[in-house]
């Protein structure tokens, strides 16, 4: 067996236990009164309505409009795009189209404490037109439309001549609006160019350049009571990103009624499950010990790094994977992938007793033990990855079967596929990857070379 160096095992452990405080507890800072999220744990994690209960609207046209159901199919696509661009996955949306209404179901924000439904559902139904016009006038010439912009996204960047760094709007044109931007900053070259979003002037910046790249900045434009002007704050300017990417509605919605929905599991699901679980994983670690001796230790380890990744995936601790909707389905798709990584530990460690048993090397054992296990291991995870990725395809927000099975049982489905897919991803890094490293590691330490520690016979 070639050996793994001995200071792998701590490396690989003090990762994982890092890797797991981090993706539990987050990690922020504070900025004046502000709090800033620099990693994002467990409490940024938007739960379903089933577990902390949401928000339920129905909207009409406004003015009386008569919609056509193109339009109504219009406007359920476009409430579609702007509850996935904010993570949201947990939903429900049912159009009439008889008498033109539109009724809406989705999750509470992760921070929500005021759990005003008005609030939750005010920008869900803005028109979002954005406007670039000449000039701060809003009569002044209209030099772009939203129509013209490809692409909007929140970022956090300082500026020449900012003293500190400040939330702003990326955008990037389409080519015709590309055209239309380098000539409408070559007309007002000295001069302001505000933008507009729903008769409301958000930004009115001098234009210092011409810009022929296609691509622009929003900053906040807003004035304070005390006559300062401030800036975009993280959510307006993700909020923005996100209207600007959906797109104006064919219509003004109007609130027919509004109101809160009560999660079926009750106000205490939460605190229950994070004590079942703890439970769990104590059993875990004892049944694991007493049964496989040191590769059951390991093994505990290594599943403790499949569920901080797992727990990655839901809260958006890494950025290029936004955060999720994490429901009822998609916990057990979460539990059915640990028993998975604890059934693949478990066929190792068996394997590697069984060699010890024939009174081969300890070194030979745990390579063979090892390679033994590798096929069925793979054998079983692969069958579920094609398995989850089936539901993900099929059941995800761009669905093609949500007319036959409804938008509900679409979403529940493709959160287990999501969170199952997830697990076994991180099975294959930590099950089967970091605990053999570790193990490997740890049998070069002379006092843990004795093969009763490994599940063989008492030595003489």
């Amino acid at each position: 067996m070639k050996r793994i160096g001995k200071p792998v095992f701590f490396i690989v452990f003090v990762l994982i236990l890092a890797l797991a405080y981090t993706s539990i507890f987050g990690v922020y800072g504070e900025n004046g009164d502000f709090q800033i999220t620099y990693i994002k744990g467990i409490n940024d994690i938007r739960w379903g309505i089933d577990i902390k209960g949401g928000v339920e609207a129905v909207f009409s046209p406004e003015d009386g409009v008569d919609a056509t159901e193109q339009q109504m199919e219009s406007v359920k696509s476009i409430l579609d795009l702007r509850l996935v661009s904010q993570n949201i996955t947990d939903y429900e949306i049912y159009p009439d189209y008889t008498n033109d209404r539109i009724t809406v179901r989705f999750p509470w924000k992760s921070d929500e404490k005021n759990y005003d439904p008005d609030a939750a559902i005010q920008e869900l139904a803005s028109t979002a037109k954005m406007v670039f016009r000449g000039g701060t006038s809003q009569d002044g010439e209209e030099l772009l439309t939203g129509s013209d912009v490809k692409s909007a996204s929140a970022a956090y960047t300082q500026s020449s001549g900012q003293s500190k760094a400040q939330y702003v709007v990326s955008l990037e044109f389409t080519d015709e609006g590309k055209q239309k931007f380098a000539d409408a900053t070559q007309q007002y070259y000295g001069q302001q160019i505000s933008i507009w979003m729903d008769d409301q002037c958000i930004s009115a910046p001098t234009v210092n350049s011409v810009i022929t790249d296609g691509k622009a900045t929003i900053t906040g434009g807003r004035t304070s009571a005390s006559g300062k002007k401030t800036g975009f704050t993280a959510e307006e300017a993700t909020s923005l990103a996100n209207r600007i990417n959906a797109g104006a509605l064919p219509f003004g919605l109007q609130i027919e009624s509004y109101g809160t929905i009560s999660p079926s599991l009750g106000t205490n699901a939460l605190l229950a499950m994070g004590i079942a679980a703890l439970a769990a994983l104590c059993f875990i670690l004892l049944f694991m010990t007493i049964m496989f001796k040191l590769p059951g230790f390991i093994a505990f380890i290594a599943l403790l790094g499949q569920l901080a990744i797992s727990i990655m995936a839901v809260s958006g601790y890494f950025p290029v994977f936004p955060s999720f909707t994490m429901t009822i389905p998609g916990i057990a798709g979460l539990i059915l992938s640990i028993g998975m990584g604890v059934d693949a530990n478990i066929i190792t460690a068996e394997r590697i007793k069984d060699e010890l048993w024939t009174g081969k090397t300890l070194d030979g054992c745990i390579m063979n033990g090892t390679k033994g296990s590798f096929s069925a291991i793979f054998d079983g995870n692969v069958t579920v990855i094609i398995v989850s990725v089936i539901l993900i395809l099929v059941f995800g927000p761009a669905n093609i079967l949500s007319a036959i099975f409804g938008v509900s049982t679409t979403g529940l489905i493709y959160a287990f596929g999501y969170t199952l897919l997830v697990g076994v991803i991180a099975n294959f890094i930590m099950g089967v990857g970091a605990s053999r490293l570790m193990l490997k590691s740890i049998s070069g330490y002379k006092f843990l070379r004795n093969k009763r520690l490994y599940g063989g016979k008492k030595q003489k």
